[in-house]
């Protein structure tokens, strides 16, 4: 493992206190975790970002030509 030393502002630091002991967790592990949830969404946004750069609406419209006309079967349908 490694270590690393932020700089952080005294409010941020007085939530993430306590959070970690609502939690009952280290802060050490709170840190952890909470970076470790934010780098995840970043790659999530990056490969999201990079898979739309290949796709084609052209070619989602022909697949969504293929479709019968209908309605959507009842375990389809949304409720609003």
């Amino acid at each position: 493992m490694r270590e690393l030393n932020v700089t952080i502002p005294d409010a941020l630091y007085q939530q993430v206190a306590e959070l970690a002991a609502r939690e009952n967790i280290s802060l050490d592990q709170l840190v952890a975790i909470a970076l470790s949830a934010q780098v995840a969404a970043w790659m999530t946004q990056d490969y999201l970002i990079e898979r739309g750069k290949r796709g084609s609406w052209e070619q989602f419209q022909q697949v969504l030509m293929k479709l019968p006309d209908g309605e959507p079967e009842e375990f389809d349908k949304l409720e609003l």
